[in-house]
């Protein structure tokens, strides 16, 4: 309950602000490059995104640790940052064999079904150790991803020619717009991107905070 108040006190509101708006600014700026036909390596137009460096999927490596840090410092309970840092591991472990599971052999509805709610499942586990970061990761995932959703919907439906609103390779889409936006877009968006920064923003921010820790906890050097 300390950790749930501690995280109340911060205010998990004002601590995503700045990072869902620069994020919003990240997914404005890869729409415009690719509308505008900038370079591919920064704004891949392809299915997907083509792991673009303009993107907002790299963004949890970043926001993970801010939050973990901030969160640290205002909790009130003892947060064991080895054990949330185990859960956060074996958290993108289920969420790889979800993606595995679910799209790995080609499309098909059931398969899809459980290899999201595997993801879920990672997703759901990083509320047990440190359950303020999760709440937070959780809040900017949604953030960042209803954004999208909402310009996927307008790029399907206007044919934008970005990746916003390009077929995946196989071109086994359900035809009809809403099915169509269902498929590549509102349960991707709200599903699998949002279980996918909750586990990455777990993993890479336990991990720095269990390192910093540990090197603020050890003994200076003698004559140090």
């Amino acid at each position: 309950m300390a950790d749930l108040s501690s995280a109340s006190k911060l205010c998990i509101a004002r601590l995503i602000l700045g990072p869902a708006v620069i994020t919003l600014a990240v997914t404005l700026l890869r729409l415009l490059g690719e509308l505008q036909q900038w370079p591919s390596l920064f704004f891949n137009r392809s299915a997907g995104g083509g792991a673009a460096i303009v993107g907002i999927s790299w963004l949890p490596i970043i926001f993970g640790p801010y939050f973990a840090v901030k969160l640290a410092r205002s909790s009130e309970a003892q947060v064991r940052f080895g054990k949330a840092f185990a859960y956060a591991a074996l958290g993108a472990v289920i969420f790889l064999a979800g993606g595995f599971l679910g799209f790995a052999r080609g499309p098909s509805p059931g398969r899809m079904l459980a290899g999201l709610l595997v993801m879920v499942a990672a997703a759901a586990l990083q509320f047990v150790p440190w359950r303020a970061l999760a709440k937070t990761l959780t809040a900017y995932a949604y953030a960042a991803r209803v954004p999208v959703a909402i310009v996927m919907f307008y790029a399907i439906r206007g044919d934008w020619g970005t990746h916003y609103d390009a077929l995946p390779p196989e071109g086994t889409v359900p035809s009809g717009f809403w099915l169509k936006y269902l498929y590549i877009a509102l349960i991707p968006q709200l599903v699998m991107w949002i279980a996918y920064t909750i586990v990455l923003g777990a993993l890479v921010g336990t991990a720095y905070v269990a390192i910093a820790g540990r090197k603020k906890s050890a003994p200076a050097a003698p004559g140090a």
